[in-house]
């Protein structure tokens, strides 16, 4: 445990920016999920607009620093494939 006041706010804040991570890259799974299953069902009007938000959602998050520019660009590159393979 820190002894000095800055080391316990540090502890506090590190708490906070940890959760706002966690809650961020949480929506992002799970409009990848929403995504995953309109491609599944081949719905490709709703899975077109499902890939935009996921889109918007992986940018927010390389915009705030939870997610490296290139991991974001690479899951947007394989959903937009799997986007194109439906019929």
């Amino acid at each position: 445990m820190p002894n000095i006041k800055s080391a316990k706010k540090r502890v506090k804040v590190i708490a906070t920016k940890t959760l706002r991570n966690q809650m961020i890259k949480t929506n992002i799974k799970t409009c990848i999920k929403n995504f995953e299953a309109y491609v599944s069902e081949a719905d490709k009007a709703n899975a077109a607009e499902a890939l935009k938000l996921v889109v918007k959602k992986l940018d927010q998050a390389v915009a705030k620093g939870i997610m490296h520019k290139n991991t974001a660009s690479r899951k947007k590159s394989q959903l937009a494939i799997k986007l194109a393979k439906i019929a």
